[in-house]
């Protein structure tokens, strides 16, 4: 290593993903491998990413890391484990122009420091610890100049969090369960990337952002331990609905797509309440927003929205096209308007020209709305959503080159 003290840093933006066919239960719980094969969309980073800076320098003592401004600990053995299998991976860096040179076996001994963003609620059921493993894979991989693609790299991300693998591409990706004990073949593989469908809008209806009270990791151990449903979705069902999952991604076929994606939340959280003991995620206001979608779909005899939910409340709702998202959020805004103090331009986040196709500029055009014609004498449940995100499939991780947007400072690899 050049003596002179350096700190050599990348920062990494990386989407989350939200599950068509959900994972849920793993064979291996240290390898974290899962019991069946998993699809998800990729959402863009624009609207919910995780964004990392990684940091090396002869002059950090220990590994360090901050989560969106909190320092917490490495030494869980998730972190342990991505970390331990980039530095077998890294290569020799240098940098004559800032006076760096890491030989290979020099990593070994180098610590890093690790900044870490969130622009969604963490733990939450949004994903985010998929984001944020995925990020952190890609970020030091990056750092270390190590040459696996990123399937490869899916293969270590899944050891943080399982979800995380899928998050290493745009698009909708396909996580390979795997039949190697060592789990070199659980990986991630795109199907097709973000733009094969891009007519796709995607709502979510943000009903929570406080912690779940059952964490995945425990939810899912419950539920191989005790749910006779779990083994017959892994054994029976899931193998088929990956296959037609796949067929209509493939040949944009909406109709079979939403079935598919509907059917498959619903056996997610059957599979939660048939563990011992229940686990429940969903709320009163999930089932509310099911019955709209499901009212909705069978008035139209055919599906406009296909909605999904991961081990939470909130609601991810997937429109055909723009059309069927304009109507979606002029129904979900008159079923769930903001409460009387909110300001409109902070309940709908994200792409808010969906708001100005539907005609609706302030809280007068919310309370204007008409009711949904399809749901008799519906209701107005008032601040039962936190607020919503409206976005679409996204590209995979990319490196920002722009260090002001860093979160370490470039002198100390010290959070700015």
């Amino acid at each position: 290593m050049a003596e002179k003290t350096w700190v050599r840093m990348v920062t990494a933006q990386t989407p989350t993903n939200i599950a068509v066919i959900k994972y849920w239960g793993k064979r291996d719980e240290t390898l974290i491998l899962p019991v069946n094969d998993s699809i998800s969309v990729t959402l863009d980073p624009a609207h919910l990413c995780t964004i990392t800076t990684v940091a090396v320098s002869p002059i950090f003592d220990q590994d360090r890391m901050w989560l969106n401004g909190k320092e917490i600990s490495l030494s869980g053995g998730r972190y342990q484990n991505c970390l331990r299998e980039i530095r077998a991976r890294a290569c020799e860096v240098e940098d004559k122009e800032k006076g760096i040179k890491i030989a290979k076996n020099d990593w070994e001994k180098l610590h890093v420091h690790v900044a870490s963003y969130n622009n969604f609620p963490t733990a939450a059921g949004l994903a985010s610890s998929a984001a944020g493993f995925a990020c952190l894979v890609f970020a030091l991989a990056k750092l270390m100049k190590a040459k696996e693609d990123n399937s490869e790299l899916s293969a270590i991300a899944r050891q943080g969090s399982g979800s995380a693998c899928r998050s290493l591409f745009g698009g909708f990706v396909k996580w390979i369960m795997g039949k190697a004990a060592d789990g070199s073949d659980s990986l991630a593989v795109q199907l097709v990337d973000e733009k094969h469908w891009d007519e796709l809008v995607i709502i979510i209806a943000v009903v929570s952002s406080r912690q779940k009270e059952t964490s995945s990791t425990t939810g899912m151990r419950d539920s191989v331990e005790t749910s006779l449903l779990l083994r017959h979705r892994a054994k029976e069902v899931v193998p088929k609905r990956i296959k037609q999952m796949e067929e209509a991604i493939k040949n944009r076929d909406f109709g079979s797509f939403a079935q598919l994606t509907c059917a498959d939340s619903n056996q997610f959280h059957a599979v939660c309440l048939d563990t011992c003991p229940p686990i429940f995620y969903m709320n009163d206001t999930s089932h509310r927003i099911i019955s709209c979608v499901e009212k909705w779909n069978c008035s139209e005899g055919m599906p406009q929205v296909a909605y999904t939910f991961d081990a939470g409340p909130n609601a991810v709702l997937i429109a055909h096209n723009r059309k069927a998202a304009t109507q979606l959020i002029q129904k979900l805004l008159f079923c769930f308007p903001p409460s009387s103090d909110a300001d409109l331009n902070s309940y709908v986040i994200g792409d808010k020209s969906i708001l100005k196709d539907a005609g609706i500029e302030d809280i007068k055009d919310v309370e204007a709305l008409p009711p949904p014609p399809e749901i008799k004498d519906a209701q107005r449940c008032k601040g039962d959503v936190s607020y919503f995100i409206c976005t679409k499939p996204g590209r995979g991780p990319d490196l920002l080159s722009d260090e002001s947007l860093a979160l370490l400072h470039p002198e100390t690899g010290l959070p700015k």
